[in-house]
């Protein structure tokens, strides 16, 4: 009976896993081709969002003059700037959130094709390294188990 517990307790041994983890957020923050991807939505987005400071200021200016000229404005003239500032403010907020919307989809699908290049680094280092599991997101391990680096190099090296 010891026997038989001792040679399977060997044959646990020997079979020993291999298992590394890698931190998602630093390959998507830290690696090249993120770091292209949130150039490339920059220059993407860059136009809309300064239409969106500029016309910020000028709403601003609008009503602080609504309010200025308030009292000397007949009841018609006061209530024609008010929709008119409304109506401006309306389609500011209008802009705004399909810009936001439209920043986001982009955003989405360009961490999805980082993602994809990501997955494939960490198979070739999965695959030349002998690991049988690697995992996303920890909660505690050992610092020896983190292959995140080696990841990181593998895609800032441009290999596919």
């Amino acid at each position: 009976m010891g026997l038989v517990l001792a040679t399977a307790a060997l044959g646990a041994v020997a079979q020993e896993s291999r298992v590394g983890y890698i931190n998602t957020q630093r390959i998507t923050t830290e690696s090249g081709p993120a770091k292209a991807a949130q150039t490339k939505l920059e220059q993407e987005f860059s136009k809309r969002q300064k239409e969106l400071a500029d016309l910020q200021p000028s709403l601003k200016s609008m009503g602080e003059k609504l309010e200025r000229d308030a009292p000397t404005l007949t009841e018609s003239q006061r209530l024609n700037r008010q929709k008119e500032l409304t109506d401006q403010n309306r389609e500011f907020q209008r802009k705004r959130r399909e810009f936001e919307e439209d920043l986001n989809a982009r955003r989405n699908e360009e961490l999805q094709q980082v993602l994809d290049k990501a997955n494939k680094a960490v198979k070739q280092v999965a695959d030349a390294e002998k690991y049988d599991l690697i995992i996303q997101e920890v909660v505690y391990s050992n610092t020896k188990h983190d292959i995140t680096e080696k990841v990181l190099k593998l895609l800032n090296s441009g290999a596919k």
